[in-house]
C-alpha cells in the first residue's frame, strides 16, 4: 500500500507542479545569406583584387603579394600547404567570371560581401565548377572556396 501511495504521489506531484506556457517566443538565430547584389564599382574592385590574387598564387614566388591581398583575420591561417591545396583545387590555366554576387553572413553575424565564379567556358545553366570568394569591404580577401558539384 506504501508502495502505490509513493507511486500516486509522484505522479501527481508532477502533475500539479507543471507550468503551462501561455507565450511562447520562437527567435531564429539562423543568418540567411542576402540576396542584395554588389556595385559595379565594387565588383571591379572586387575582380582586380581577386585576379591579382590568383595571378600571385600561380607563380608561388609572391609570397609576399598573397599576404598584402589577404584579410589580416585570415592572414596567419594560410600557410603554404593551404595555397598548395587551393591551387589543386582551382584551375589556374581556365578563365573566370563572375557568376552570381551578393553578401554571404559568417558566424560571427557579419556580412561580408560574395563573389560565385565560374570558368568561361561552362555553358551550362547551373555550373558544374565554382569559385565562391568573400571579400573586406575594402577589397582583401577573406575565403576562397573552389566547389566542383560534380565530385
Amino acid at each position: 500500500m506504501k508502495k502505490l501511495l509513493l507511486a500516486v504521489t509522484l505522479f501527481s506531484s508532477s502533475f500539479f507542479f507543471s507550468q503551462k506556457v501561455m507565450d511562447v517566443k520562437i527567435e531564429n538565430n539562423n543568418k540567411q545569406e542576402s540576396t542584395a547584389e554588389l556595385s559595379k564599382d565594387k565588383i571591379e574592385l572586387y575582380n582586380e583584387k581577386f585576379f591579382a590574387f590568383i595571378k600571385a598564387i600561380k607563380t608561388s614566388a609572391d609570397r609576399k603579394v598573397v599576404d598584402d591581398l589577404l584579410s589580416e583575420k585570415v592572414k596567419t591561417l594560410v600557410t603554404d600547404k593551404v595555397l598548395k591545396k587551393l591551387t589543386d583545387g582551382i584551375q589556374l590555366d581556365r578563365k573566370m567570371v563572375v557568376f552570381k554576387t551578393g553578401y554571404q553572413t559568417l558566424m560571427d553575424g557579419i556580412s561580408y560581401p560574395m563573389i560565385e565564379y565560374k570558368y568561361s567556358d561552362d555553358q551550362s545553366a547551373v555550373p558544374t565548377d565554382l569559385i565562391t570568394v568573400l571579400f573586406e569591404e575594402n577589397g582583401k580577401i577573406i575565403g576562397v572556396k573552389p566547389v566542383e558539384k560534380g565530385k
